[in-house]
């Protein structure tokens, strides 16, 4: 019998929910026990009745959001019977009247502490960047168990799929909520499947243009792409065979977001990107020849095609640090095309597929220690200083999520795995704090190195340092990762609270003789120069920065406070200007913010993207500098979007306007020796478009590359003329540039 619902919902809705939730009983299948399949009930009973007045945008009842986010835990991830139960509840604290007390009397205290760190901060409204603060609270719970995280993946999931009924505003804003943490936080736990998702989602939504040309490129080609693989797996399957290997191999094609990284890193057409695809073969061995098998069969690869060296990626010997485990190589195949195989074990890619989940169930087979727990390890060290600031904790901690690894080798001769870029001072503050903070010189490969040289891929490293070395703000400069950022501004800011001591007792004798109350004096005067902390002020007025005779003369003392005298200011009318009435729209008008005339809120068009009539653009209201303007794939779009969402308006073009805008190309080709300078501008004219500037160099080698500054109408004009460039025989490459 399914549990019974309120009355409020319609039949339609009970046969909907019934069957959502007779899905995740299948899903969890024989994962559960009668004390399991009790609570699960419970929770959904629970769930539902508190959700019964809610629906999603779409005008589903909302219950079932919780059990959709509860099945891709247990299907896609592959979490249990626990996980579900917080699924189902992760809402309920939030959106009613439900409290953490309730859960915890309803389910225990493990299950209530999940859904806690489900629950957004309330009382965030004043910071600097509410986003960052609820990154900051379901991190901090990642410690204290990490299906926090990995639930909260699920959720970020579904919202994702169904993101159609949402304004267009507030969709862009939870894709770059989504790019710019919750992608590298998959990577970073191993889900590459839900990773891969998450940034085809993003790009949809971001760019859905270039994701509709890219999808439908590499649905028009699958016929052809299905025909080489089986092609060049033929001869491979046939030697795997006659070696008595028990083995699947296939071909995938990689996602539309890995592609277009590529077409924009290498700037190269679709057509020309080789590893549009990748073969995996996975064996099917006992764990302790899982090495020695994954090598044959790379050997019986690469005697049938030719390898590549410098592709060759041995994550078998040495795993990621996310527990990643797989070799990679490149080949030359059938018809000179360079393809990716990658050869693993079935335990390998089950980790590979899963990430985190997979990686516990095969924890302690041998005793190896667990891949997570030096993350955690260093997850834990960031969290140690829960006064500092959001945004900077988010970006130390986002720092390494996405970053290539290289390690590099102790002394000892134990392995550090390290971000690419990482220099011989993030090797100094990964070994351990301390030795960060006295680090005087470090050896790399027996050569004294600058504390900022990158390290390379095996480098032995070893640390010189000195009692009374101390950190000092240069150091930031030659540190990439989060760890050693996190560290040295803390010792900065403790060296400006000591320094701040002497400031602060001079204050505090200085307001006693006043008969002023402190605290109140401090703040005022914090207030008075617009600073940051106390410790600010302290610093200061030691460094003398501050003059304490010269600030109070601005002061007088009324009832033991501090007040500002009031300045006299000269008595002049000022000058009335004519206001636009609110939300009339004149014939300048060219940008509506939130349905008005965005000359309501003195705008400008972004320098770093130069938006155009026709592009998808939002409004971010600066600090300092009034309206910008930006396009949604502006390269700062996902920063602003996701750390400083709630100061994002809704932003569209009013058509029809004459106004040109400057766009910038980049063209790339093959010299013919034909006059290209002569040839691109009579293209162009002849479309009806005027050159701002035009740069070529180049030439003379075969090859050039021109910028070329036009003032089109819209961005349909501006396609127009990429398209008609394009086809130019002599013209390789047509991009726009910021």
């Amino acid at each position: 019998m399914p549990p019974p619902l309120v009355a409020e919902l319609s039949q339609q809705d009970h046969a909907l929910i019934h069957s959502a939730y007779r899905r995740l009983l299948r899903t969890l299948g024989d994962k559960m026990d009668k004390e399991d399949h009790d609570q699960v009930r419970q929770a959904f009973e629970l769930a539902a009745n508190a959700h019964s007045l809610q629906r999603r945008k779409s005008g589903e009842p909302y219950i079932t959001h919780p059990i959709e986010v509860a099945i891709i835990c247990i299907e896609e991830i592959g979490l249990g019977p626990t996980a579900a139960v917080c699924a189902l509840l992760h809402d309920v604290v939030e959106d009613t009247d439900y409290t953490i007390d309730q859960i915890k009397e309803n389910f225990g205290d493990k299950i209530a502490l999940i859904v806690d760190g489900l629950t957004k901060l309330d009382g965030t409204a004043t910071s600097e960047s509410p986003q960052a603060e609820n990154f900051r609270k379901v991190i901090s719970t990642l410690v204290i168990d990490v299906r926090v995280v990995l639930i909260k993946m699920a959720d970020r999931m579904h919202n994702m799929r169904t993101l159609g009924s949402m304004p267009r505003h507030k969709q862009l804003k939870i894709a770059a909520e989504t790019s710019y943490i919750y992608a590298p936080l998959a990577h970073r736990l191993g889900l590459y499947n839900i990773r891969s998702e998450f940034q085809d989602l993003c790009l949809k939504i971001m760019e859905p243009e270039t994701y509709e040309e890219i999808n439908q490129q590499l649905n028009a080609s699958e016929d052809e792409r299905e025909e080489y693989i089986e092609k060049f797996l033929a001869p491979i399957r046939e030697e795997l065979d006659e070696a008595g290997l028990k083995y699947r191999c296939f071909g995938r094609a990689k996602s539309v977001s890995s592609i277009y990284n590529k077409i924009k890193s290498k700037d190269t057409p679709f057509e020309q990107v080789y590893d549009i695809f990748a073969v995996r073969i996975v064996l099917d061995v006992e764990r302790r020849r899982e090495k020695t098998l994954c090598w044959t069969a790379y050997s019986i690869v690469t005697d049938i095609y030719k390898p590549i060296p410098e592709r060759l990626k041995d994550w078998v010997t040495v795993p990621k640090s996310n527990g990643y485990e797989s070799l990679h190589t490149t080949v030359i195949g059938p018809d000179g095309r360079f393809v990716e195989v990658q050869i693993r074990s079935e335990r390998m890619d089950e980790i590979a597929e899963r990430g985190f989940a997979a990686h516990w169930k095969y924890k302690g087979i041998n005793n190896q220690p667990d891949v997570y727990e030096k993350w955690l390890d260093q997850v834990r060290e960031l969290m140690e200083n829960p006064n500092s600031d959001a945004l900077e904790f988010v970006s130390d901690f986002k720092n390494n999520l996405y970053s290539e690894e290289i390690f590099a080798v102790t002394p000892r001769g134990d392995m550090i795995n390290l971000p690419k870029g990482a220099t011989a001072l993030d090797f100094a503050f990964h070994i351990h704090t301390d030795i960060g903070y006295r680090c005087r010189a470090v050896k790399v490969n027996n050569r004294i190195v600058p504390m900022g040289y990158k390290l390379n891929m095996g480098d032995k490293v070893e640390v010189i340092t000195d009692k009374n070395q101390k950190p000092n703000e240069g150091w930031l400069k030659f540190v990439v990762t989060g760890k050693a950022r996190s560290k040295i501004r803390n010792a900065m800011k403790e060296e400006r609270r000591k320094t701040g001591e002497m400031g602060k007792e001079a204050l505090q004798r200085k307001l006693a003789n006043m008969k002023v109350n402190y605290d109140q004096g401090v703040e005022t005067l914090v207030k008075y120069f617009n600073l940051n902390s106390h410790i600010d002020l302290y610093f200061a007025i030691a460094t003398e920065e501050i003059d304490l005779i010269e600030t109070f003369r601005a002061f007088e003392v009324k009832e033991q406070k501090l007040v500002e005298i009031a300045k006299e200011a000269p008595a002049v009318e000022p000058e009335k200007k004519p206001e636009q009435p609110r939300g009339k729209i004149s014939a300048k008008t060219k940008i509506l913010v939130n349905g008005e005339p965005a000359e309501l809120y003195h705008y400008k068009l972004a320098n770093c993207c130069n938006p155009v009539q026709g592009d998808d653009i939002f409004a971010f209201l600066t600090a300092k500098e009034g309206m910008k303007i930006h396009r949604t794939n502006c390269s700062n779009a996902t920063n602003l979007l996701a750390r400083y969402g709630y100061r994002v308006m809704k932003a569209e073009w009013v058509a029809n306007t004459d106004t040109t805008f400057v766009v910038d190309l980049k063209i790339t080709g093959v010299d013919e020796g034909i006059g290209v300078i002569e040839r691109l501008t009579k293209e162009i004219g002849g479309l009806g478009v005027n050159i701002k500037s035009f740069h070529i160099e180049g030439g003379d080698q075969g090859y050039y590359e021109g910028k070329i500054s036009l003032l089109v109408l819209n961005k349909e004009q501006l396609n127009v003329v990429m398209k008609t460039l394009k086809k130019l025989e002599f013209v390789e490459t047509v991009t726009r540039v910021d």
